[in-house]
């Protein structure tokens, strides 16, 4: 299997695009840290991590309460936050990156290719390239001579006179 490299150049990407793959994106990821959030949680109060520390706070001599939905609804409210947030530096991300590409170009990215031969062993995929002839270029014409005045006119009879010359 023959693999060639082929350039391509990402001159934009449009912001509605990035708006909605990112606020797609940004969802999934908040919704992965409050399950995420919860599984540790679960796993930290079985454990009884939370009763360690609030018998080592009380021997200090400070107060402390655990309230796990307290902490359920900061982990959401921050994931919303961050979900809209982060969608939106995304889309000025894209904005920005379009304004930046039109000033320089854009962004090169070398992308290798599989070039698949087909079964009977003939070569496709491959450009054929004839040898173009070089188009033979005419001859210039050389410019009529002027004609000579007949014998018994004068040259000045040649010349437009003021009746029918253009106006400009």
């Amino acid at each position: 299997m023959a693999v060639r490299r082929v350039r391509r150049i990402i001159r934009r990407v449009d912001p509605w695009t990035m708006l909605k793959v990112s606020f797609i994106f940004n969802v999934i990821v908040a919704l992965s840290f409050v399950l995420g959030s919860v599984i540790f949680w679960t796993v930290f109060v079985n454990a009884g991590v939370p009763d360690k520390f609030i018998d080592l706070f009380e021997t200090l001599g400070i107060t402390l309460t655990v309230d796990g939905a307290l902490y359920f609804r900061v982990v959401i409210l921050l994931s919303v936050i961050w979900a809209v947030l982060a969608t939106g530096l995304f889309t000025l991300g894209a904005v920005l990156y379009n304004l930046i590409a039109d000033a320089v170009g854009g962004l090169e990215v070398v992308v290798l290719e599989e070039v698949l031969a087909p079964p009977n062993g003939q070569q496709r995929g491959r450009e054929v390239r004839r040898q173009v002839k070089p188009q033979l270029q005419p001859k210039p014409q050389s410019m009529p001579k002027p004609r000579q005045p007949q014998e018994g006119t004068s040259a000045a009879a040649d010349q437009p006179t003021e009746e029918t010359s253009v106006a400009r």
